[in-house]
């Protein structure tokens, strides 16, 4: 018997404005996380392991840096002769033309495209979470139930619930209701932004949604197209057990980290059976100086670590020199902390140089400071602090 035809679409061009000063110049599923890793090697890499050798990755904010580290889908054995990694991005010429609105209209926008490659199951991901997936294993399960949609589900926290699509399922597994970011979420079971459709039924429902609509358009999957699917009685759910991180904010990015430098951590990234891959680079092997220590921390290649580092993540190519300290942050590529300066509950994008002396971050909100960014010599920055501040 042969194999379902998968077609997996990366939506990978949201703006990503929550994650502020990260993604002023770069595509959020292009920022870094724990040390080598970029946000769509996730995804990406659930293709891989899930054997689907056919992904498209929809990209429209900043595709250069996306580009780049794709590599034409090389470290995820998608660089095909026949499929293989297809990129997606904005284009003019017909009347599905032009910048895409949101991740309703962006699949609308595709349409032709989906249904000239005649998939059985379409799976539509995001690319600004952490976890592992095996995608096959939820598309063959869609194939078995009926469904126009299924929806792959996580708990989340009370107080966290009104930032995503909020489901309640009834028995065998259905769909009852949903809700997208509601202001009072009638449960804490929340779409993690997986979902597979019945391509054909799916893209004649959005062609009439897209007819209704009007001027406000299709927006996003929950906006009118899962609320339909679910109305219809056509939806159902898929429980994730394992780990899954939104780290689509600042804190939510910050506090993921912490979740990786545990003793241990809740997902295994080198783990032989599910190995996580990204693009591989060039650099040599850490070097921590006699003077150095290290605790509870990430330490990747190309570092040189020469002062006090504790709970944090280093990426490649940094430097913390002698009689500096670095706690419980995150420094993304070529950051440099000088002698004597001083990096507390923070993230500091590529590139940036804290001057010897300086004092950056402290107890309370986390602090970001923008790419390639100098902070001088003995100044402080505070808690909670955006640097350079971002404009209004």
């Amino acid at each position: 018997m042969a194999l379902p035809r998968i077609l997996v679409l990366v939506l990978a061009g949201g703006a990503g404005g929550r994650l502020e000063l990260l993604t002023e110049q770069r595509a959020k599923p292009a920022v870094p996380f724990a040390g080598v890793y970029r946000l769509i090697d996730f995804p990406l890499s659930n293709c891989q392991n899930s054997q689907i050798s056919d992904v498209w990755v929809s990209i429209q904010f900043h595709p250069t840096s996306l580009h780049d580290h794709l590599s034409n889908g090389r470290p995820w054995d998608l660089d095909r002769t026949a499929g293989g990694l297809l990129t997606l991005p904005p284009y003019k010429g017909t009347e599905r033309g032009g910048w895409n609105t949101g991740t309703a209209d962006s699949l609308w926008r595709h349409a032709e495209l989906i249904r000239a490659f005649d998939a059985d199951a379409l799976v539509v991901v995001s690319a600004d979470a952490v976890y592992k997936l095996d995608y096959r294993e939820v598309a063959e399960a869609h194939l078995g139930s009926g469904a126009e949609v299924t929806m792959v589900t996580t708990e989340v926290a009370p107080d966290d619930a009104s930032r995503y699509g909020i489901v309640e399922v009834a028995d065998g597994g259905r769909v009852s209701g949903y809700a997208y970011k509601p202001d009072e979420p009638a449960t804490t079971t929340a779409t993690n932004e997986v979902f597979v459709f019945s391509p054909t039924p799916t893209l004649d429902r959005l062609e009439a949604l897209n007819a209704d609509v009007g001027e406000e358009g299709l927006e996003d999957l929950g906006s009118h197209l899962l609320p339909a699917q679910t109305a219809d009685g056509l939806a159902r759910a898929f429980p994730l057990d394992g780990y899954w991180r939104d780290v689509g904010t600042v804190p939510a990015y910050w506090e993921a980290h912490r979740e990786f430098i545990a003793e241990e951590p809740p997902l295994d990234l080198d783990a032989p059976r599910w190995p996580v891959h990204t693009r591989g680079g060039r650099h040599s092997a850490a070097r921590v100086l006699s003077e150095a220590r290290v605790e509870d921390s990430l330490i990747s290649g190309g570092t040189r670590v020469g002062g006090d580092v504790r709970g944090s993540v280093l990426s490649p190519g940094v430097v913390v020199e002698a009689g500096a300290t670095v706690v419980d942050s995150v420094l993304l590529p070529g950051v440099r902390v000088r002698a004597g300066a001083t990096v507390t509950r923070s993230v500091l994008d590529d590139g940036v140089d804290v001057g010897r002396g300086a004092s950056v971050g402290g107890d309370g909100e986390i602090t970001l400071v923008g790419r390639a960014a100098r902070v001088a010599d003995g100044s402080e920055l505070a808690a909670g602090a955006r640097f350079p501040e971002p404009e209004r």
